[in-house]
């Protein structure tokens, strides 16, 4: 557009595709009614604006038009495809563990953090059981839709990276896509994340470990909630 540079020249093109659908609604917003009145041909009309003979200031091609369009259209879908992936957008929580969980959610999927949920609760026959969840993990198997709904508990499960029944005193442990479980410890069980390398000390008395904080969840949904994040750093 004549008369601006950069972003200003860029902003009033993408005003210019948002405000019309088409491009010859574009070119007939240029054409005056003195115009149609010596042409009597709206579509030539619209080619004279195109070719630059009549309209004001400078006249955005078609390709440029066309162009723009397809970009904000998909700049558009890909906003409402995020909206999507991400379980909690848009939701009103109110319990601190899902307000924490809705906080973490982008990072863990998109690959920036890998957080580890420690959850102790009772299950349906009041036995009290805990697990370490992958969290990242358990966003691509579980549908949280129903957790942020509050119409499901996320609940230690058998399969996450350490499972106890403490009454039953049974206990499982299972490495993920993200992390190795190291059990051989005198220190007790240590989480090594696959990427990195980088081990995860839960033991409350000990240091977490490198790029990983501890932070204990005060939630009125479960009897215990800990959340280790480790954020990973990315190769440049």
């Amino acid at each position: 557009m004549a008369g601006m540079e950069g972003d200003d020249a860029g902003a009033a093109l993408d005003h210019i595709v948002t405000q019309f659908n088409t491009y010859e609604d574009y070119l007939d917003s240029q054409i005056t009614t003195q115009d149609l009145f010596y042409l009597e041909n709206e579509e030539m009309a619209r080619q004279l604006v195109e070719l630059g003979f009549r309209g004001s200031g400078e006249v955005l091609k078609r390709e440029d038009f066309v162009a723009r369009k397809v970009a904000a259209e998909a700049s558009r879908l890909s906003e409402r495809h995020q909206q999507k992936t991400i379980s909690s957008a848009g939701k009103e929580l109110k319990d601190n563990f899902l307000k924490a969980l809705a906080e973490r959610e982008e990072a863990n999927r998109s690959g920036k953090m890998s957080s580890i949920i420690f959850i102790r609760d009772r299950n349906a026959r009041g036995q009290e059981v805990s697990a370490y969840i992958d969290y990242a993990h358990r966003l691509k198997v579980d549908e949280f839709e129903v957790y942020f709904n509050g119409k499901k508990k996320l609940f230690p499960r058998r399969t996450d990276l350490s499972f106890y029944n403490w009454d039953r005193n049974i206990c499982c442990l299972n490495s993920s896509p993200n992390y190795q479980v190291i059990a051989e410890n005198v220190c007790g069980v240590l989480f090594k994340n696959k990427s990195d390398r980088k081990v995860i000390n839960v033991d409350p008395k000990a240091y977490p470990g490198d790029n990983t904080t501890r932070t204990p969840i005060e939630t009125d949904l479960y009897l215990q909630v800990v959340i280790y994040d480790h954020v990973l750093r990315r190769k440049l």
